[in-house]
């Protein structure tokens, strides 16, 4: 598929009700929005990575690149959905760290981040890199990122140790004190994927949660007490009781 038959295929879903239904959500995108919803644009993105797996197995460096390049041209296109479209299909291996910031600068609402997040920037080294650097954003859709990617990293990274997730503790206990709504919401999900990824990063992650609760200001304490509630809960703890240690040395 080419882009400008992506663009037509997204528009042809376009849906106006969806528009108002994804703002009473706090889905209010500063570029253009459809209402194209999520599950219809994965399948636009599973038949455009079908169309590039049925080229030759040996494929040339020239045509990767030029995949990517629509990732990239989609993502300028000044459509929502075509953006979060680009997150499925961008060519992990050749995104560049200009390229997530100057993608980052743009995130205009949580939606975005956290598609970009669980669908392409988990997947990069060079993202996961700057997770100490995104959570001292002041914007609030760039902090957020810092969190909503330590999220999606615990679920989707099994090899990542759990020393690793121990070290954002500091990070989330720093940010937990902003009260901005996108930002709050995104440190409690890292905390709780977090303390949901085995018995032992549990055990952390709940004294964490514990500790905020303690805290004075209202995010803090909500962010405590949300985390606290579901990784106590029996539900968390019966899934994690046999879930593997990533750490020989906790």
């Amino acid at each position: 598929m080419e882009y400008e038959e992506i663009i037509k295929k997204l528009e042809s879903l376009k849906n106006p009700k969806n528009v108002d239904g994804m703002a009473r959500f706090g889905i209010r995108p500063k570029v253009k929005v459809f209402g194209v919803p999520v599950p219809e644009i994965r399948k636009i993105a599973k038949e455009i990575k079908k169309s590039m797996g049925s080229r030759a197995s040996h494929r040339l460096a020239k045509e990767i690149k030029k995949d990517h390049q629509l990732a990239l041209k989609l993502f300028d296109s000044g459509i929502h959905e075509a953006r979060l479209l680009a997150t499925m299909i961008a060519d992990v291996e050749k995104l560049t760290g200009g390229q997530i910031e100057k993608w980052i600068k743009t995130f205009d609402s949580w939606d975005i981040v956290d598609q970009a997040c669980m669908n392409l920037l988990c997947k990069s080294d060079i993202a996961k890199k700057k997770i100490l650097d995104f959570s001292k954003r002041k914007k609030e859709f760039e902090k957020r990122t810092a969190f909503a990617l330590m999220a999606s990293l615990a679920v989707h990274d099994k090899k990542m140790m759990d020393k690793d997730f121990i070290k954002f503790f500091s990070l989330i206990k720093k940010a937990s004190v902003d009260e901005r709504n996108f930002v709050k919401k995104a440190v409690n999900w890292a905390l709780r994927q977090i303390g949901k990824r085995n018995k032992k990063l549990n055990i952390e992650a709940t004294k964490l949660a514990l500790q905020l609760r303690l805290k004075q200001a209202k995010s803090e304490k909500w962010i405590g007490n949300d985390a606290y509630r579901e990784l106590t809960s029996k539900s968390v703890q019966d899934k994690i009781k046999n879930k593997k240690i990533n750490d020989k040395d906790f």
